[in-house]
């Protein structure tokens, strides 16, 4: 939780220094190229700490005050990758490469008028890449991080025997996820809303369509997974119906204001199953150690709900192809350029935790305190009176 916190932290203050002077807002200062006679733009030319900017309640401030809750939100994706082996030290420098530079770059792509927003414009694909709620640039960005990640840390001690198979490491308490769900929806409604506004330009009536595609994403998402699960385990499993819920949400984000309610049962419906099966595939076939499955929640549903745009969120093919651009984008330079970046971080401050802080605990070993005080037995040179 502190970790939580920690890159909440470290998101904000270096995406006010260094994130927006690169992101920036649509029709403000940024560079471009200029091919076949048509400008594509590429990253902002806004002055570092804010500076220049109407802070007053104009679109570009509250366009900026959303991104420093964005970004935090995307720096928290990869801790559900890293958990029990990553060092808090290390994932606050992630995190801060994250919110300087990867994040900012191609959310300026997405939000800012840059180039993948254009393509309808400059080459007739539709309205250009659309996301309203962050399923590509807030989801799908953090949740190709955390398979960067979990790559480089490698999986937890003891996760997989000797032949290959993964051992079972439930986590700590169901009911605080599943109330979690509950709050994640609260957030969601707020987070979706504001980004169809600010970034699609629909009008404040188009709040209740928003919130009724969100909300039926994440009910529908869930019970794909109840049923997914119980046909397969026998029972519901309440830990990938979590994931589910989240990963309708996340789906949620790009379509939210462009499809009706029944095209977002459906998708919710996908995102649901997509879920459940990626989490196994990633575990058991890939070897990705991802306790929190923040991979399939974040990056597979995020692309989903992208591709799922252009599926159904307009009649026009070109929609759809620009939504692929989009998808390609991630894979074929965020990727790649995450991963080099946490790896040559690697290099320099080693991200993984020591041997001995597996062993001990995340808590006691970083911390230097249990998290649970009222539990903690007595050593036998201090025996109980």
């Amino acid at each position: 939780m502190l970790a939580s916190l920690c890159a909440m932290g470290v998101a904000a203050v270096v995406y006010v220094a260094f994130g927006f002077a690169w992101q920036g807002f649509a029709g403000r200062p940024a560079h471009a190229f200029i091919i076949a006679g048509k400008a594509w733009n590429w990253i902002a030319a806004e002055p570092f700490f804010f500076r220049g900017l109407e802070i007053g309640g104009s679109p570009a401030s509250l366009a900026a005050w959303l991104q420093l809750l964005s970004v935090g939100l995307a720096a928290l994706i990869p801790l559900g990758a890293g958990a029990d082996r990553w060092r808090l030290g290390a994932s606050c420098a992630s995190t801060a490469l994250l919110a300087g530079w990867t994040y900012p770059l191609f959310a300026h792509w997405v939000w800012g008028g840059g180039w993948l927003a254009q393509l309808g414009m400059n080459y007739g694909l539709g309205r250009g890449f659309v996301d309203a709620g962050g399923a590509s640039s807030i989801h799908s960005v953090g949740g190709l991080t955390a398979l960067s990640i979990a790559w480089i840390l490698g999986p937890r001690r003891g996760k997989y025997t000797s032949e290959g198979m993964p051992a079972a490491i439930p986590g700590h308490n169901a009911v605080l996820v599943l109330f979690a769900c509950v709050l994640a929806l609260l957030g969601w409604l707020g987070l979706n809303c504001a980004g169809a506004i600010l970034f699609t330009g629909a009008e404040t009536a188009g709040a209740v369509l928003v919130a009724i595609n969100t909300t039926l994403s994440a009910f529908s998402a869930l019970l794909a997974a109840a049923l997914m699960t119980r046909a397969r385990f026998g029972r519901p499993d309440a830990s990938l119906c979590a994931n589910g819920w989240v990963g309708g949400l996340v789906a949620s984000s790009a379509v939210c204001v462009s499809v009706a309610p029944i095209a977002a049962i459906l998708i919710g419906l996908v995102a649901g199953a997509l879920v459940t099966l990626s989490v196994e595939a990633f575990e058991l076939h890939f070897t990705v150690d991802d306790p929190g499955g923040a991979i399939s929640v974040h990056a597979v549903c995020g692309i989903w709900g992208i591709l799922a745009l252009g599926l159904f969120g307009a009649n026009d093919a070109g929609q759809w192809l620009a939504q692929v651009v989009g998808i390609a984008t991630l894979f074929g330079f965020v990727l790649p350029l995450t991963y080099g970046l946490n790896w040559l971080l690697n290099r320099v401050y080693p991200q993984r935790v020591a041997v001995e802080g597996e062993r001990q605990g995340m808590d006691l070993f970083e911390l230097g305190a249990g998290a649970y005080p009222d539990f903690s037995t007595h050593a036998e040179e201090f025996p109980p009176r």
